[in-house]
């Protein structure tokens, strides 16, 4: 919807600066020097899961998939894991995609070195980027290091090998070997070298000692600069101070907090009070130059955890809009997510995504479009300071409200109803405030009788995205 508004005011009390995320403007101001590259600045990531992509799984029909993708607003390809995958100790006919048997190798299931770098290629002329799945934590136990260097493996009191947690297909690396360090970044440094890709997320890197991240990543910058992407929020199981792991080593991370209170809100087994708890203690949590990956589903929760509809029913384009709009937002899409996938995709075995439904596809291109368009709502600290709305006490707890302005005074505000109530916030509308100037995205509002005001919100469905200059 856009709907021209006629000149009227929202009263509205701010809490100027309770979480700000300030643009960067002197190098001092922010505390990494590795920042992320001015190309991820207002970037969405999407992940491809190439077993799964297409029919045969491979790179090439993922090249020829490339224009869609791009046309759709996304401006990054993560690729999910590209090696061979182990067979001793497999899991499931294929195996884990995580077992990884050679960090220089290809998975022949997907193609060859060369079909690899078309795609990189491809993305590089769709003026795209792209960064692939690393996985430093553990190998396959027939990678070919178990049998050069068992040293530089984790083992037991009796001098086992060791796995992590209950991934039994695999064998845990030992960080604390000097030579592992450096064979491991020379295998990532031949990926950039090679294939010119542009940076990588890092699968359970908290597992990994931060220092390692800092030391590759230092390495790596020698080559080109990259974005570096860390699955992890704020664990502490190896490096007892998880802001390591984002000074001179990570430039985004996961928002798995977000991911899992929105799915209980959803679910009604937390409340609007719940969300907000979460939003005051995660945003004080995580520094603000951390671009925070907001998603609504990825490969791990698709196929553990449920699908989307699973997890948010009909709400689930509240939620989505809110990852493109909350502070330091990073918004992925999953393969298959823009094609309304409604199974949960196998792990171990062969399970294509059944393309087809585009009903969703101008959901997400408008989406990618705002977030494009509106410099507020930039990635990280390249983003607008953050406003977040005190509400008149009948709304305190179930509408979440906040504006992210620019410095020109251009931005957007956004509301979303947290209860399944029928929220008439009218007491908003007077005097000395923000001016809207139309509404970019809305869902199952009412307006106002006498200017096109958006003042009802419906049910849990609800939510607006309205422009403002101020």
């Amino acid at each position: 919807m856009n709907k021209k508004f006629q000149p009227y005011f929202l009263a509205i009390s701010l809490l100027t600066g309770v979480f700000a995320c300030q643009s960067p403007k002197k190098n001092e101001e922010i505390h990494q020097p590795f920042y992320a590259p001015e190309w991820s600045k207002s970037a969405v990531i999407y992940e491809v899961n190439v077993r799964q992509h297409s029919q045969d799984g491979s790179f090439n029909s993922v090249t020829k998939d490339i224009p869609r993708i791009k046309n759709l607003g996304a401006d990054i390809l993560w690729i999910m894991p590209i090696h061979p995958i182990g067979k001793k100790n497999r899991k499931g006919g294929l195996g884990s995609y995580y077992s990884v048997q050679d960090y220089q190798g290809i998975n022949p299931e997907y193609g060859n070195l060369d079909d690899f770098k078309k795609l990189v290629k491809t993305a590089h002329d769709h003026g795209m980027k792209v960064i692939i799945d690393w996985v430093a934590n553990h190998t396959a136990w027939d990678n070919q290091w178990i049998i050069d260097h068992p040293e530089w493996y984790s083992k037991d009191s009796a001098g086992n090998i060791v796995t992590p947690w209950d991934w039994t297909d695999v064998a845990k690396l030992n960080f604390e070997n000097k030579e592992l360090r450096k064979a491991m970044i020379e295998s990532m440094e031949y990926w950039i070298k090679e294939a010119d890709i542009d940076g990588f997320r890092c699968d359970v890197a908290f597992m990994v000692p931060a220092d390692f991240w800092k030391e590759a990543r230092t390495e790596l910058e020698k080559t080109k600069p990259v974005f570096m992407m860390a699955e992890m929020e704020a664990q502490t199981e190896i490096s007892k101070d998880y802001k390591a792991y984002y000074e001179n080593a990570f430039n985004a991370n996961y928002a798995w907090a977000f991911h899992g209170t929105a799915h209980e809100v959803a679910k009604g087994k937390k409340s609007g009070a719940d969300f907000i708890k979460y939003l005051n203690e995660n945003y004080k949590q995580i520094p603000q130059d951390v671009y925070k990956m907001h998603f609504i589903t990825n490969h791990d929760e698709n196929t553990w955890n449920g699908t989307i509809d699973e997890k948010f029913g009909n709400q689930w384009k509240k939620w989505s809009m809110l990852c493109y709009t909350l502070p330091q937002s990073f918004p992925l899409i999953y393969s298959g997510q823009e094609a309304n996938n409604t199974k949960r995709l196998e792990f171990f075995e062969k399970d294509p995504i059944v393309w087809g439904d585009t009903t969703q596809y101008a959901w997400y291109r408008k989406m990618n479009h705002i977030k494009h368009s509106y410099s507020a709502l930039n990635n990280g600290t390249w983003g607008a300071t953050t406003n977040w709305i005190k509400l008149p006490g009948e709304l305190d707890n179930k509408v979440i409200a906040f504006e992210r302005i620019n410095k020109d005074g251009e931005g957007v505000l956004v509301l979303a109803n947290l209860t399944n109530e029928k929220l008439d916030c009218t007491s908003l509308v007077a005097p000395n405030s923000s001016f809207m100037k139309k509404v970019l995205v809305s869902e199952n509002v009412d307006f106002a009788k006498t200017q096109s005001v958006p003042v009802v919100l419906k049910d849990a469905t609800s939510f607006v995205v309205i422009e403002i200059q101020k």
